[in-house]
């Protein structure tokens, strides 16, 4: 059995190996009397061992830490009805404790589940990472690395554009010469205007022939 499998649930004494979750709650199994049962997610909370921060006078310790200094310890566990027995246990064993924050009942707690976990032989340890989380890490620096040749393709994109403008320019004097071409120039329609205005000269009237 695994430590980070290992859940305490409220309302419930002892430990209990999470086999299964459900949306409603979770199926365990006892690591006292090994009976099997579904615990309602609406009535009763989990709490995995390896979530459980203690309290210290410096920094919060994971529960790990605790437990790891009770077993390497050679003092011998005290009752856990002893309430002076038990402060005085942790005071040799793990001193940083904040004896203010972290009650007698807490301190019970832990004599209890080392003593379950012992008897399960159950290695006190933190999961490490797995292999498909590095994998995870790993694949973005593949995607970087191809975007460079991606890269490489933008000049060819603007090189389109310039050819355009180029092509607009040859064609703009083509443009201008072919209206001057049709329409009149200014001067030319003004002489003729003149011309048109100017009075004809009368045509010298015949003389009438005297009878």
């Amino acid at each position: 059995m695994e430590y980070n499998k290992v859940v305490a649930v409220t309302g419930l004494p002892g430990l209990y190996e999470l086999l299964s979750s459900k949306s409603d709650g979770a199926i365990v199994r006892s690591l006292d009397d090994k009976t099997t049962r579904f615990v309602s997610s609406r009535i009763h909370n989990f709490s995995h061992l390896e979530s459980i921060e203690i309290y210290t006078v410096r920094e919060n310790v994971n529960l790990v830490d605790v437990l790891k200094a009770m077993e390497a310890s050679a003092e011998k566990l005290p009752s856990d009805k002893d309430n002076k027995a038990v402060q005085a246990y942790f005071t040799k064993v793990y001193p940083d404790l904040d004896f203010t924050r972290v009650y007698a009942s807490d301190m019970k707690k832990m004599i209890k589940w080392f003593s379950v976990l012992k008897h399960n032989e159950v290695e006190i340890k933190l999961s490490e990472p797995t292999e498909e989380a590095v994998v995870e890490e790993e694949e973005p620096t593949e995607k970087a690395a191809a975007r460079p040749k991606r890269e490489k393709a933008a000049p060819a994109e603007e090189k389109a554009p310039a050819k355009k403008a180029a092509a607009k320019k040859e064609e703009a004097p083509k443009s201008k010469d072919g209206p001057s071409d049709n329409k009149p120039s200014a001067r030319s329609g003004k002489a003729a205007k003149e011309e048109e205005e100017k009075p004809k000269k009368a045509a010298p009237k015949k003389s009438a022939k005297k009878k």
